[in-house]
């Protein structure tokens, strides 16, 4: 994680070339588009089915210390005192590739994604969200985005480039809201 973190070298909102240099793309096997071809690309019917019964339990549980648990049963990497908020959606294909910083709190029905589905192409890349990040309600965060030590991002944004240290963003997409 700290090396993703590490990515940024100037006050200003990464550029999506940089989000998109994260992401593996895999063409699509047959003639149909990318989504027809998820039990293959993701591991099979059963780990997904079991994937979307634990991040559903997730999604209601109340609990943040057992909400922690089954993230780590999904392979999230959950730091201690990680703090997700009731209805957020984490990848049912690969919640492996999200990580959860010291301190942050990930705000109300949140969708946090790790891959992305077009016509001809699947494409996965992690989410890395750093320590002591507040994250707002209603919150879209796209695959392969860092977002820094420190940074908040208000609520109903859309995440579509890595996020620096300490900034404030928001809107879709977002923008710096501190300067």
């Amino acid at each position: 994680m700290n090396a993703m973190l590490e990515t940024f070298s100037s006050d200003d909102l990464g550029s999506t070339a940089t989000r998109k240099a994260r992401l593996q793309s895999v063409p699509v096997p047959g003639p149909h588009n990318a989504l027809w071809y998820f039990p293959q690309l993701a591991g099979g019917y059963l780990r997904i089915m079991r994937n979307a019964a634990l991040i559903q339990l997730a999604r209601y549980t109340p609990f943040i210390a057992v909400k922690n648990m089954i993230y780590r049963w999904l392979g999230v990497n959950v730091a201690p005192h990680a703090s997700v908020g009731l209805m957020v959606m984490f990848d049912i294909f690969f919640p492996e590739d999200i990580t959860l910083g010291e301190n942050c709190v990930i705000g109300y029905n949140t969708t946090i994604l790790c891959h992305e589905v077009t016509r001809r192409e699947w494409k996965r890349g992690p989410v890395v969200i750093g320590p002591d990040v507040t994250i707002g309600a209603n919150c879209t965060i796209l695959p392969g985005v860092v977002i820094g030590a420190g940074a908040t991002v208000s609520a109903m944004s859309l995440v579509n480039r890595d996020v620096p240290p300490g900034a404030f963003v928001g809107g879709v997409p977002i923008r710096r809201l501190d300067r």
